[in-house]
């Protein structure tokens, strides 16, 4: 479990947050992107980038020339808020008030750092392109030098984590029940499409791309 702090502790709807340890990590590994927020020149910012989740620390992939990059630069690294969405569903109502969402979203603050060591940082960005695929890093060219220097990494250790997740149907108050207007829940999912090579390539997708038909 996540202990819970007071930039982790929801004022309401408590009983849809939790700190499970494996439930944060589930969410994490399963979403594609993520958005990362900080404070440059007292300037709020939101940049959605890629993750990957190594043991217990988040790695973010980013550009040496960004703003946070830069800012991660310092010794004592950059402040950070992190979050992870996936909605799962719709949920009509017969009030407009109780429409909702089903979703699982991950919150995570701390201080990030920048990666430095060529070594960490190959192994964090072959783990990465392993996300579109097991095995696509060895299937792919590996960055070159330039390559490599033109890429950085943020490090966030995963310390304050939270967990939020609406599931289930609808909540109507019970004096609207009768009311004549359709409820229900309308599931949502991302579903890869058929691979569709670039110009030029004859070999066929391999057996690990989404839409192939060997994974979900």
């Amino acid at each position: 479990m996540y202990p819970p702090t007071p930039r982790t502790t929801s004022t309401r709807a408590r009983q849809r947050m939790n700190y499970d340890r494996d439930a944060a990590h589930a969410v994490l590994d399963e979403a594609y992107h993520c958005t990362l927020g900080f404070v440059v020149d007292g300037e709020p910012r939101l940049l959605p980038t890629l993750h990957v989740r190594v043991d217990d620390t988040l790695y973010l992939h980013g550009s040496t020339g960004s703003r946070p990059l830069l800012a991660a630069r310092s010794p004592d690294g950059l402040a950070v808020c992190v979050s992870v969405t996936l909605l799962d569903a719709l949920v009509y109502a017969r009030s407009q008030f109780h429409h909702s969402a089903n979703y699982r979203s991950v919150v995570a603050h701390g201080t990030a750092h920048l990666v430095t060591d060529d070594q960490t940082k190959t192994e964090v960005l072959t783990a990465l392109v392993d996300r579109f695929g097991p095995g696509r890093a060895a299937d792919s060219r590996p960055p070159s030098r330039r390559e490599l220097a033109e890429t950085a990494v943020l490090a966030l250790p995963l310390r304050e984590v939270s967990t939020r997740v609406r599931s289930g149907g609808v909540g109507d108050d019970e004096e609207d029940l009768a009311l004549p207007h359709w409820a229900g829940v309308v599931p949502l999912r991302l579903t890869p499409g058929t691979p569709e090579p670039d110009a030029g390539v004859s070999t066929p997708p391999p057996a690990y791309l989404p839409g192939t038909g060997t994974r979900r």
